[in-house]
């Protein structure tokens, strides 16, 4: 009687595939299949806007962020080389698309330090905005290497190697950012719960 998969082997299959597929795709959008990029475009679009919204917190420039590191992966198709995963490469064009938009936005015009906001597009209860707000004040006062580690890990599911692939840096730089901002998260969200009581 053959042996049934686990849920976990069959998740890894699954992420091979979809894997495989994006190389494939990725290779067609290289040969300037239009329809191949569409579909790239589609399959990619909300997890790229999502990372945007956690790492950037510029909400006015996240469409044009994600248009150009779109444009980017439209017109450099050809140089990825298979030494990460589609997903680590295209998150690493927006990283650092969106890092290039807002200091250009920054000198630009003298910005006032914004706070994270949590979505106002679904009702949601007081608790939890409340426990959101906490959280999204915490992630801000990070610096932008450390909310990058928390988000990537926390928010997008990357291990630290990949990480490591998409800001460019040692696997040992990402864990000490980690390892800093979970201290620093813990220390500042602890404080708050305490002068909640």
């Amino acid at each position: 009687m053959p042996a049934r998969r686990n849920e976990s082997q069959t998740g890894a299959l699954r992420e091979g595939r979809d894997a495989a597929d994006d190389a494939v795709l990725l290779g067609r959008v290289a040969r300037g299949d239009v329809t191949a990029f569409e579909s790239l475009y589609r399959r990619y679009r909300p997890r790229v806007r999502r990372f945007l919204e956690q790492r950037t917190k510029v909400p006015h420039l996240i469409e044009e962020i994600l248009n150009d590191t779109m444009l980017v992966i439209w017109r450099t198709a050809g140089t990825f080389k298979l030494k990460s995963t589609v997903s680590t490469w295209i998150l690493g064009i927006a990283l650092r698309r969106g890092l290039k938009a807002v200091e250009k936005s920054e000198r630009a015009a003298a910005l006032e330090p914004y706070e994270l906001r949590a979505p106002g597009e679904v009702e949601e209860d007081v608790f939890r905005k409340e426990v959101r707000a906490r959280l999204d004040r915490a992630l801000a006062s990070l610096s932008p290497e450390q909310r990058t580690v928390v988000v990537l890990t926390y928010f997008e599911g990357y291990s630290c190697r990949e990480i490591a692939g998409i800001v460019g840096c040692p696997v040992d730089t990402v864990k000490t950012r980690m390892f800093h901002a979970r201290r620093r998260l813990k220390a500042l969200l602890s404080d708050r719960r305490e002068d909640a009581a």
